[in-house]
């Protein structure tokens, strides 16, 4: 908490004026500090200490005390923790970008903003707290740590055989060392870049130094934990799994050499064995080594394919084989104190791995189905819509696997996976519908690092794999929370946002004896009080500034004094950098901005080829995505199904045979309801030309011209006439110059897909020569998109609403990852009349 000392006639003075936000002491309104995106979910949380109602809230503008904004408080939801009456104050409606307060009954909330970027750089902000964190050489300090370690237990030489396995991270507030932690923040850190590169800056050197080194700063802290894993696994058949362990706690002190374990400087390094460890009386229950070698896996293989390190790829292909020979639980050692992290899962990790190894070399299959098969070990992490759970007993908190998994998948083993992560999200929604904070995540230690991976498989779901937005709010809540619409109101990662109330007095030795901030450091968080009061060694130093907010229910602290909840640690930090470069990426506005690529002045007007229009004006990111279909049709209520979902705009273009199908009717009238093009592609699938003399007709005009008005009238049953469908495809995408002009002829206008992919390969079957499944077909459009200086612009993208039954790997299942990238990389899905017109 940002704790000041007021003067005394100051203090007299603001009693005496009656100041209000001194006298509000009986309700309080709980906002998100950092703020919120202009287009994206708004909500705060009023909460009271008396039996009131509120019936609505005005909003504020602060820089001309104007209220800008009236909206209604909705239902009460009653008592929680400390507070008796609580309302959720929904304001997403209200889009005007800003700095305000909120007004409801006699509370005012603190001041906070509204923007498209009210996220930028806090990614970036907390890669702080990652570098202060680090052993071996410690930019922050300047100085050098642990260059000694360390010493080998349980391993197959000698017990106290030397080895250098100095650098990497410290853990926490302590200077232990675990792979299993270490190697999940490196993950994390990796696929931050992957996913939104563009949330990074370069402003320090590898050694974490300022300067500019021609790299993000997250890929050189993430090569930085990848260098002391190769160091954990020198060998292919060697891992080890920690270093240090709790003789560490002797004394709260700066990171230094370390002689606390009897070896001079040096610390131990305790190897992954599949069976029990400890120091001490204190042992864990190990049973393999899969849970800490799929870590390994999955980190070397995302580090190889994005540094295109073969040392990697070698090192995740070894740790996965480790994985695979024993199965089972790898937990950290204890030492004197009974605690350590009681991992139990590992089928999570090797199902990552598995999907991780696939994306690094997909010419190997046999990764993606077994990470297939640990997907069925475990489909929803267990502590989802529990009340409680062991110390990291399901760590990494949420199944990563799932989602690498589902990216990678078709069909109904696609639709699988992604049902898990759905499951697991509702058993939370069930518990966090009744309250107003949209709590349902169990207060135990750590709790911050299971809404910050609960909030990401949220993230996970709506955006990369469904577009389904029915848990957005609670998304956004946990999101919320940790920035300061909790009971507290305060931000849980220190120093973010720099005008809030965030922590001060954590427990750690950098604030409390180098007096340094911690910035960007995420905190434990709260815990039940039970668990609180039964903790060892936990004595708060200072009046407790947040005593108001504190129940039986949950507790929180920022007091040097307690571990349990003011601790910050490096592998929340780490997946909260995730997260708030998802959020900062998540805009949903269309953003008024230059033209993404530069474009030439013939790029103004549409592409003709043989008197067709192939593509639209290249100076917008707009693109149609267009579906023929003829006597397939398989995919068509899918393909309905999801752009209704996705709210997208796209084209279709069926034979008369197709209108007249009567299996086809329903979808037809549901594709005309959406509001999406329907138009002609001839009525009997008629072959125009030659495939190799286009110049030689194999009609005439008269039969040309009845096919089409056939392929009309069957249309006019469904109330489509020519003015309205005045663009035709023609049958199998093939045509000549004579077809453009008797096409133009009857008033119309002949469209053909753009080439330069193999989007209208998805016909294709495995026995024929030019087959393309459909893996090649996404990548060629997202090659295509990236390596050409107009991208899509302008684009008419071709996809079959079905295929004959010998072709089972159908490219429509990929439309739900197409239409992510194309809306990540800002292009606008619409018809062909709106492309062309």
């Amino acid at each position: 908490m940002n704790k000041y000392i007021i003067p005394l006639y100051i203090s007299l003075l603001l009693s005496i004026t009656g100041f209000q936000a001194m006298a509000q002491t009986n309700s309080w309104v709980r906002i998100n500090l950092l703020g919120y995106q202009t287009f994206n979910s708004k909500v705060a949380v009023w909460c009271s200490k008396e039996q009131t109602a509120i019936t609505g809230f005005t909003i504020i503008e602060v820089a001309s005390n104007k209220t800008v904004f009236t909206g209604k408080a909705g239902k009460p939801f009653g008592a929680y923790g400390p507070f008796t009456q609580t309302y959720r104050l929904n304001f997403s409606a209200f889009k005007k970008p800003g700095r305000y307060v909120i007004k409801a009954g006699t509370a005012t909330s603190p001041e906070f903003n509204i923007g498209a970027d009210v996220y930028k750089g806090a990614a970036d902000f907390c890669l702080r707290y990652m570098r202060q964190q680090r052993s071996g050489f410690n930019p922050f300090l300047k100085d050098s740590c642990h260059t000694h370690d360390g010493y080998t237990l349980y391993g197959p030489m000698p017990d106290s055989t030397h080895i250098d396995v100095s650098g990497g991270w410290h853990d926490a507030s302590d200077y232990l060392q675990y792979v299993t932690t270490s190697a999940n923040a490196t993950w994390h850190l990796l696929a931050a870049y992957r996913d939104f590169p563009h949330a990074f800056t370069d402003e320090h050197q590898e050694n974490g130094l300022p300067g500019k080194n021609g790299r993000a700063d997250v890929l050189d802290e993430a090569r930085w934990g990848l260098n002391w894993l190769l160091k954990m696994h020198p060998r292919k058949d060697w891992l080890f799994n920690q270093i240090a362990d709790d003789r560490d706690h002797h004394g709260m002190r700066l990171p230094k050499e370390d002689s606390f374990y009897g070896r001079g400087f040096e610390r131990p390094v305790y190897f992954c064995t599949s069976t029990p460890q400890g120091f001490g009386k204190n042992k864990n229950r190990s049973t393999g080594l899969a849970s800490t070698a799929g870590k390994f896996a999955s980190a070397f293989a995302l580090g190889a394919t994005l540094f295109k390190d073969t040392l990697l790829k070698s090192r995740a292909l070894s740790a996965w084989a480790l994985g695979v020979e024993k199965p089972g639980v790898c937990q950290t050692a204890p030492g004197r104190s009974p605690y350590f992290y009681e991992e139990d899962n590992y089928t999570d990790d090797m199902e990552l791995a598995g999907a991780s190894i696939y994306n690094m070399d997909p010419a190997h299959e046999e990764y993606l189905n077994a990470a297939y098969k640990y997907a069925k070990g475990e489909t929803i992490t267990p502590w989802l819509g529990a009340d409680t759970a062991r110390h990291y007993q399901w760590y990494p908190f949420i199944n990563l696997g799932h989602n690498e998994l589902a990216l990678q998948l078709q069909g109904r083993e696609r639709y699988e996976i992604t049902g898990y992560y759905k499951q697991g999200i509702d058993r939370v929604w069930q518990k966090a519908k009744q309250n107003a904070f949209y709590r349902g995540i169990p207060f135990i230690w750590c709790s911050n690092n299971l809404t910050t991976s609960f909030a990401t498989q949220c993230f996970f779901y709506r955006v990369g794999l469904t577009n389904d937005y029915t848990y957005y709010e609670l998304e956004q809540a946990c999101f919320d929370w940790l920035l300061g619409c909790n009971p507290w109101g305060t931000s849980m990662v220190y120093g973010l946002p720099a005008w809030g109330d965030t922590p001060t007095d954590p427990h750690s030795a950098f604030t409390h004896i180098g007096h340094y901030p911690i910035d960007g450091g995420l905190v434990d968080g709260p815990v039940y009080g039970n668990i609180y009061k039964n903790l060892i060694g936990i004595t708060l130093n200072e009046p407790d500034e947040y005593a108001a907010f504190q129940s039986d229910l949950v507790v929180y602290h920022d007091d040097y004094g307690d571990y349990s909840t003011n601790e910050p640690t490096m592998d929340g930090t780490a997946t909260l950098i995730y997260l708030l470069a998802a959020k900062d990426n998540d805009r949903q506005e269309v953003m008024t901005q230059p033209t993404r690529r530069l474009v030439s002045a013939s790029a103004l007007k549409n592409t003709l080829s043989h008197g067709a229009i192939t593509r639209g004006a290249e100076v917008s990111q707009k693109l149609a995505l267009v579906f023929t279909g003829d006597e397939y049709g398989d995919g068509a209520a899918y393909i309905a199904r999801l752009l209704q979902q996705q709210k997208v705009k796209a084209s279709f273009f069926f034979t008369g045979r197709f209108y007249r199908n009567a299996a086809n009717k329903a979808v037809i009238q549901q594709l005309k309801q959406q509001g999406q093009y329907l138009g002609p592609h001839s009525d009997q699938h008629l072959l125009y030309c030659d495939w190799t003399k286009r110049d030689s007709l194999l009609v005439t005009k008269k039969q040309f011209s009845q096919d089409l008005d056939n392929n009309y009238a069957a249309m006019q049953a469904y109330g489509i006439s020519k003015k309205q469908a005045p663009y035709f495809l023609p049958p199998f995408e093939w045509y000549n110059d004579t077809i453009a002009a008797w096409t133009k002829q009857k008033g119309l206008q002949l469209v053909n897909f753009t080439p330069g992919t193999y989007s209208n390969a998805d016909y294709t079957t495995p026995d024929m020569k030019n087959y393309r499944n459909s893996a090649s077909i996404l990548d060629s459009i997202i090659n295509y998109e990236q390596q050409n200086i107009s991208g899509l612009n302008g684009f008419i993208l071709l996809v079959h609403v079905g295929t004959q039954a010998e072709r089972t790997d159908k490219f429509y299942y990929q439309l739900p990852r197409l239409i992510n990238y194309l809306r990540q990389q800002k292009y606008t899905l619409t018809t062909i009349n709106e492309l062309l017109k």
